[in-house]
């Protein structure tokens, strides 16, 4: 647990003095349109038709579209229905895929696990049987790596909630226009009154009123339930039941905002706030756990991780990805390739110069 936590408080010392900027070389090898796949179900007429937008959003290549048939859309499905789904996708993509987007709002859950846990890592039965216990280590937690694929043999996978198209296609445009300007933006960390669900994540909140320059970039710390009336929000993460005044706020394009609760990411009818809340408040991409995961800090995702590999131009479901130590119970939802920070390397022609042409 020492050795955890250190790793996490040296990222978030890293970000709080400003050297995220200096990672921004590890922003080559950028994921590529035709490094993703997308999965419809046949028997949803929004699956379809937002996967279809999707492919044309990002250029995708139509080939990398997988259709399923899958006749009763249940919320969650048990291990044996998932197996043969699971298989089918893999056995239709090629070495070179590494991000699976399912385009549908359920299915969003396999048993105890999340359906992106289960589509990436596969499906793990001992985190059933004692929800509360410790999870399975994530690989790519906090990794270098800008090929999961080849360095993990994993394809991260993200939920694109399906439910209401117009919300769907509003999260994919608030991604694809991410690349195209840098605003000034904040992030907030909020430390509640909920201890239980606050505190976990506390130590690697950055220090307040903190400017990263180079990503006009201000932090801010607080002490407080909640904001509202703010209209510049990138980053929002807290600890609570339920987020009130969500209304008020305004999200910058590639915006990522989540609260850590227990049932967060069960979608529909979970007693608590769904992480779907977020994406129709303006986020592009929110984290929640599926099944009672507990307040492990490891069983959500870590700011410090999460904003350091963003800051340095990671795509969304990357840095989302390397930030959850034991992503089992939690199910990533949003548009995996928002990278509002991303940088094209400069290119340097540093090849001879041909005798006869100098001349």
């Amino acid at each position: 647990m020492i050795r955890l936590f250190d790793i996490a408080k040296l990222t978030s010392f890293c970000l709080v003095f400003l050297c995220a900027g200096t990672l921004s070389a590890l922003a080559t090898n950028a994921i590529k349109p035709e490094q993703v796949v997308v999965i419809v179900n046949k028997q949803d007429a929004n699956s379809l038709t937002v996967g279809d937008y999707y492919l044309n959003a990002r250029n995708i290549p139509k080939k990398n579209l997988i259709i399923l048939d899958i006749p009763s859309a249940e919320a969650v499905i048990s291990s044996e229905q998932f197996k043969p789904l699971r298989e089918k996708i893999y056995a239709n993509i090629g070495d070179e895929i590494q991000v699976i987007v399912i385009a549908w709002s359920k299915p969003y859950a396999v048993g105890c696990n999340s359906i992106t846990s289960a589509m990436t890592l596969g499906y793990e039965q001992e985190q059933c049987e004692k929800l509360c216990s410790l999870g399975v280590k994530n690989p790519y937690y906090n990794s270098r790596s800008r090929n999961p694929r080849k360095d993990f043999n994993m394809r991260l996978s993200i939920l694109l909630p399906a439910d209401s198209v117009e919300l769907a296609k509003n999260v994919i445009d608030r991604g694809v226009i991410s690349a195209f300007k840098l605003n000034k933006a904040t992030g907030y960390f909020l430390k509640t009154s909920d201890d239980l669900r606050s505190k976990p994540r506390e130590s690697f909140f950055p220090k307040d009123l903190t400017k990263i320059e180079s990503k006009q970039l201000y932090i801010r710390t607080i002490k407080a339930d909640s904001i509202k009336h703010k209209k510049d929000i990138m980053f929002y993460f807290t600890g609570v039941v339920s987020v009130p005044y969500l209304e008020t706020l305004h999200f910058m394009p590639g915006a990522v905002a989540d609260h850590l609760t227990s049932w967060g990411g069960v979608l529909y009818d979970g007693g608590q706030m769904s992480i779907l809340k977020w994406l129709e408040a303006g986020a592009t991409g929110s984290y929640g756990s599926v099944s009672e995961p507990c307040n492990y800090w490891q069983k959500f995702p870590n700011p410090a991780v999460m904003i350091s590999r963003y800051l340095a131009g990671e795509t969304l479901i990357e840095s989302y990805w390397k930030s959850v130590f034991w992503p089992t119970q939690g199910l990533f939802i949003g548009e995996p390739l928002a990278a509002p920070y991303y940088v094209e390397p400069n290119f340097v022609d540093l090849s001879p110069v041909n005798p006869d042409e100098s001349q």
